[in-house]
């Protein structure tokens, strides 16, 4: 495992943000925790009186529970750079991948609790065999950075490495151990594209058969308006065929291929692993999970597998037909009850 590919952050910018952050997390999970009897009281309250199903008390929890497993992977970070110098790099790498895996683990563990997320996974045996892997995930909420941690480092073991946008740096555990690793965090509308590619073409590079590069080609996470600009920006663009394609999905935007073809170009020997999940739609930000938009939900997860096609001029048909696919399976699933039970 190597390290991270530069991502173009200056040491003082990284170091601003962190004064920030970090003090910040420590003082919000103080505070929380000394406030949290008073606040389920208050919620409990709330909650019964409204018959809300304890949403709010749940999310309270859930915020707790989020501050403290910040602070304590930060607390184990700390602890890792001090034995750094006691240690192989490799060694060093490994610890600091171990805690970005139990951090992502520990996180859904307790949003599953709280909030009584059931799991189904789909065609998992797709998944046995030996890498190197693309990952090309679907994005509908912040909630789905998780997943790739759980359900296939932590249970596959796979050594995954991430492109992911600027904006999850202001999460200190993602920022401070995220850039340790061999991962890349781009600023989108930067106008940096090439220096981006180069980046995730060095992602791509080196890597052992239990490793991987993941992405989430569409960029952002879905919305109904997103989707209508991202089309809206093909069809300036002149990609009509694109934009036919693009259009008749409903429940996804259209992949950005340009991340996408770096790595295909990169590492044409992979096997390119799609993952599509349905069950968390609708949660967007902070206020939906208070309102109870999570709890009693099903995530229904499917794997895909095959090889990079051969030829490079059907690639963007290629990666558009699996996007076709995922969209018709959510379809089918939504029409069937797949995101609550």
């Amino acid at each position: 495992m190597s390290e991270s590919p530069s991502v173009s952050e200056g040491w003082g910018e990284r170091w601003r943000r962190r004064a920030v952050t970090i003090p910040g997390y420590f003082l919000g999970t103080v505070l929380l925790v000394s406030a949290l009897p008073l606040l389920l009281m208050l919620t409990l309250v709330a909650d019964g009186l409204g018959r809300r199903s304890w949403a709010w008390s749940r999310a309270v929890l859930v915020a707790t529970h989020y501050l403290v497993c910040e602070c304590l992977g930060l607390w184990v970070a700390f602890v890792l750079w001090l034995a750094s110098p006691l240690v192989a790099r490799e060694r060093y790498l490994a610890w600091n991948f171990a805690l970005q895996n139990r951090w992502a683990c520990a996180l859904f563990a307790g949003v599953q609790l709280l909030y009584g997320l059931q799991v189904e996974k789909r065609d998992r045996q797709l998944l046995e065999g030996a890498g190197p892997v693309l990952v090309f995930i679907r994005h509908s909420s912040l909630a789905d950075t998780l997943l790739p941690a759980v359900f296939l480092s932590s249970e596959l073991g796979w050594r995954l490495r991430y492109l992911l946008k600027r904006e999850l740096l202001w999460d200190p555990c993602l920022d401070v151990v995220g850039q340790r690793l061999p991962n890349v965090f781009v600023r989108r509308g930067s106008g940096e594209i090439e220096r981006e590619m180069l980046a995730v073409s060095a992602l791509a590079r080196g890597l052992e058969s239990d490793e991987g590069v993941l992405i989430y080609p569409e960029g952002t996470r879905f919305s109904p308006a997103k989707r209508e600009r991202a089309i809206a920006s093909l069809q300036r663009a002149g990609h009509e065929d694109l934009v036919r394609r693009a259009s008749s999905m409903e429940h996804l935007l259209p992949p950005k291929l340009s991340g996408a073809l770096a790595l295909f170009d990169a590492m044409p020997e992979a096997d390119v692993v799609v993952v599509g999940h349905v069950g968390f739609e609708g949660i967007a930000s902070a206020g939906d999970v208070a309102g109870g938009a999570l709890i009693g939900r099903r995530l229904r997860l499917r794997f895909w597998r095959s090889m990079v096609p051969e030829d490079p001029r059907v690639r963007p048909d290629w990666l558009y037909d699996r996007w076709a696919e995922i969209d018709a399976w959510i379809e089918e699933t939504a029409i069937g009850g797949g995101s609550s039970s």
